[in-house]
C-alpha cells in the first residue's frame, strides 16, 4: 500500500508551503463584492437538489433527502439538500450578497430560472472519476452516474447562454467564483461500503487527482480566473464509517476525538496530493487565483471540541437515522420510516450519518472565510465583510 506517513498537517514539508506563499502573495487582490455569480460542481455537500430532480425526471422515487426531515431548520421543508438546512455553498452565496444558486437540471426542465447570478451542477453521490472506471473494478454507485466530466458537460451546454461571445464569456467567467464543492469523497465512500480494502482504494486515489486537476486546467483555459477548491472531510469522525469499521482495534481510534485515526490519515493523504496539484496548476497559470479550502481541519476543530461550538449532544452520534451506536443505520436512513430525529439538530455535528448539518457547515464555513483554512485566505480577495450570515 501506498503510505500515508507525510500526509498529517504537522508534517507537511514547509518548502512546500513556502512556495504556495510566496505564489499567493503575488496574485491580483480583487475588491469588494468582485464576484458577481458562483458556479458550483461536486456532489451532495454541494447539491442543492439535482439528484432530486435527475430522480423525478426517471419516474423514480425521491430519494431520502428528498423528503422530511431534510431542510427543516432553514427552508422548512425538502429541498434536495442533504441536511437539515443550509450548505456551505448556501452559506458563500449569502456571503456575495447572491441568491442561493439554482439547480442546473431544475433549469433544464423548463422552469423560468435563470443562471445570470449562479447555478449549480454538484450531484448527490457524484463522483470525479466516470462510473466505468468503478463498474471495471466492481463497484457500483446507487445514486447517479454523474462524474465531473458529465458536470463539465453541462457546464459547456450552459455557458452559450450565459453570454454572447467567446470575449464576453471570458469577462462573465472571471467575474464568477467557480466552486468545486468537495468532490473526490464518493470514489472512495462508495469502495468502502462495497467492501473494498484500503490497499484497493488507496490505488484510486492517484486518478481521481488527476480527473481533478484535468477539471480545474479546463476550467481555466475557458477563463475561469477564481476557483475554490476544497479537501475531503476527516471520513474517520463519520457516524456511517464509524458504524461500517466497529468493532475495530480501540488503539485504531484517536483518544482526543474518539474518530478511527487511519481513515482520517487517508482523507489527509488526498488531501496532500490534491494541495501538491493545486500547487502545480497555480506556478503554471499565475494569472488565475486557485483557493484551497481545508475542509477537513476546519471540520476538525468541531470534533476536538464540540461543546465549544455549542454541539452538546456530541459530534459523532448522528441527529437523525435508524438507531445504533452511532445513530445511524445503512437500512434506515434518515426519511425512512422507522428512523427519527433526535432533537435540536444545531446540537448535533452530524445530521444524517453522512452528512453534516446546517449548524456544522455554518461553523466550517466561518473557519473558511473568517479563520485561517483558506490558502490564501478568500476574505482577502474581496475586502473583509462582515459574517452576517
Amino acid at each position: 500500500p501506498i503510505s500515508m506517513a507525510s500526509s498529517s498537517p504537522t508534517t507537511f514539508r514547509w518548502k512546500s508551503l513556502l512556495s504556495l506563499v510566496l505564489i499567493f502573495s503575488s496574485l491580483p487582490v480583487r475588491t469588494k463584492g468582485c464576484f458577481t455569480s458562483i458556479i458550483s460542481f461536486g456532489d451532495s455537500l454541494a447539491d442543492t437538489g439535482n439528484l432530486v430532480h435527475l430522480s423525478a425526471q426517471s419516474n423514480k422515487p425521491p430519494p431520502n433527502f428528498g423528503l422530511p426531515p431534510y431542510g427543516e431548520t432553514y427552508f422548512h421543508g425538502p429541498t434536495g439538500r442533504s441536511s437539515d438546512g443550509r450548505l456551505i455553498v448556501d452559506f458563500i452565496a449569502q456571503y456575495f450578497g447572491l441568491p442561493f444558486l439554482p439547480p442546473y437540471i431544475r433549469g433544464k426542465n423548463g422552469s423560468d430560472i435563470s443562471f445570470g447570478k449562479g447555478v449549480n451542477f454538484a450531484v448527490a453521490g457524484a463522483t470525479a472519476l466516470d462510473a466505468a472506471f468503478f463498474e471495471e473494478r466492481g463497484v457500483y454507485n446507487p445514486l447517479t452516474n454523474v462524474s465531473l466530466g458529465t458536470q463539465l458537460g453541462w457546464f459547456k451546454k450552459v455557458l452559450p447562454s450565459l453570454c454572447q461571445s467567446s470575449s464576453d464569456c471570458r469577462e462573465v467567467l472571471q467575474s464568477s467564483l467557480l466552486l468545486l464543492g468537495e468532490i473526490g469523497g464518493n470514489d472512495y465512500n462508495h469502495p468502502f461500503f462495497a467492501g473494498q480494502s484500503i490497499e484497493e482504494i488507496q490505488q484510486y486515489v492517484s486518478p481521481v487527482i488527476g480527473t481533478i486537476a484535468s477539471f480545474i486546467k479546463e476550467l481555466i483555459e475557458l477563463g475561469a480566473v477564481t476557483l475554490m477548491v476544497p479537501g475531503n472531510l476527516p471520513i474517520g469522525c463519520s457516524s456511517s464509517y464509524l458504524t461500517l469499521f466497529k468493532g475495530s482495534n480501540k488503539e485504531e481510534y484517536d483518544p482526543e476525538t474518539g474518530c478511527l485515526t487511519w481513515l482520517n490519515k487517508f482523507a489527509e493523504y488526498h488531501n496532500e496530493l490534491l494541495r501538491n496539484e493545486l500547487n502545480l496548476i497555480q506556478q503554471l497559470n499565475p494569472h488565475a487565483t486557485i483557493i484551497y479550502a481545508d475542509y477537513y481541519n476546519a471540520a476538525m476543530q468541531l470534533y476536538r471540541s464540540p461543546n465549544k461550538f455549542g454541539f452538546t449532544r456530541g459530534a459523532l452520534s448522528a441527529c437523525c437515522g435508524g438507531g445504533g451506536s452511532y445513530n445511524y443505520n445503512p437500512s434506515v436512513l434518515c426519511g425512512i420510516p422507522p428512523s427519527t430525529v433526535s432533537g435540536e439538530p444545531s446540537l448535533y455535528v452530524n445530521w444524517d450519518g453522512l452528512h453534516l448539518t446546517e449548524a456544522a457547515y455554518r461553523w466550517i464555513f466561518r473557519g473558511l472565510f473568517e479563520g485561517p483554512y483558506t490558502i490564501p485566505q478568500i476574505n482577502t480577495l474581496c475586502g473583509s465583510r462582515a459574517l452576517s450570515a
